[in-house]
């Protein structure tokens, strides 16, 4: 148990789970039954055939947990039908070629699911825009295809209410952003963020305080964990800072920000085989920053 897990918090405050059951090859949620989930309700939440990796979760406008998943080469989506998600309601969102990889799930200001995710079939980064609460049907548009795209996806959305996409650049080994233009993200601004080395791997992103997009990353070149503040709300440039270079470092990672405004990300230790934490000292992820 416990492969491409993600987590959220639910309208009764308590913990929601997703993940995948690889013995069964099922999509699982495990609902906390307190604050420091010392015990959960397990649910399976679909069993037909080969489903639950690349699992995303978030809440929906309508107070239930909504997760992203691959099933047999497919995008699905399951809408709980309540709060500790017991059961669900699954979609097929895609399943022109083998999609699904690496979905992300947020939702937009809009109140609908926005979901990107890897055609693996075309190499590209996809994106599916929710046309309901539930995600009944979706728009899908693919976004970047110029080359092999799409991998370690991540999406949030900014404040100006659209949403921004980390990923991986595999033909020139870079981190880009994609910062959609419209609610439906049917067009997009594409920018690369990192470029030095081979960089970009195992993506997360969220938004600071500040407003500004923070991304979380792996320096594969360096073995070492970095991340990249947006200059802006489209993230055309971003100050990329190394926040551990001991050992191989940056493997897993997954990024929020705290309730005192500053970024805390959690990783995979490589050379050690730790679970580790960093908690950012400002809200740019640089050290040493002297404000005046």
């Amino acid at each position: 148990m416990g492969p491409y897990t993600s987590v959220t918090i639910g309208v009764d405050g308590l913990g929601l789970t997703s993940y995948f059951d690889q013995t069964n090859f099922n999509l699982k949620v495990a609902h906390c039954s307190d604050v420091a989930c010392s015990a959960a309700i397990i649910s399976t939440l679909d069993s037909a055939g080969f489903v639950g990796d690349y699992t995303s979760i978030a809440i929906g406008a309508d107070g239930l947990g909504l997760i992203s998943y691959d099933a047999n080469g497919d995008l699905k989506v399951a809408h709980c039908s309540d709060v500790a998600c017991t059961v669900a309601t699954n979609t097929t969102l895609d399943s022109v070629g083998g999609v699904g990889e690496f979905s992300s799930i947020t939702v937009g200001a809009d109140g609908l699911g926005l979901i990107s995710y890897r055609d693996n079939t075309n190499a590209d980064l996809k994106v599916a825009h929710c046309s309901d609460v539930v995600c009944t049907t979706a728009t899908n548009t693919t976004l970047d295809s110029v080359g092999d795209m799409g991998r370690y996806t991540s999406v949030t959305i900014g404040v100006d209410g659209l949403g921004l996409i980390s990923y991986y650049d595999v033909p020139n080994f870079d981190l880009k952003v994609a910062h959609c233009s419209d609610l439906l993200c049917t067009a997009a601004t594409f920018s690369t963020l990192d470029s030095l080395d081979t960089v970009g791997q195992f993506s997360s992103i969220t938004v600071g305080a500040d407003g500004l997009g923070l991304i979380s990353y792996y320096d594969n070149t360096n073995a070492d964990l970095k991340v990249a503040h947006c200059s802006d709300v489209v993230c055309t440039t971003a100050t990329n800072t190394t926040v551990d270079s001991v050992g191989d470092v940056g493997w897993f990672i997954s990024i929020t920000v705290g309730v005192d405004g500053l970024g805390l990300i959690s990783y995979y230790d490589n050379t050690n085989d730790d679970l580790k934490v960093v908690h950012l000292s400002n809200v740019l992820g640089i050290p040493y920053v002297r404000y005046r």
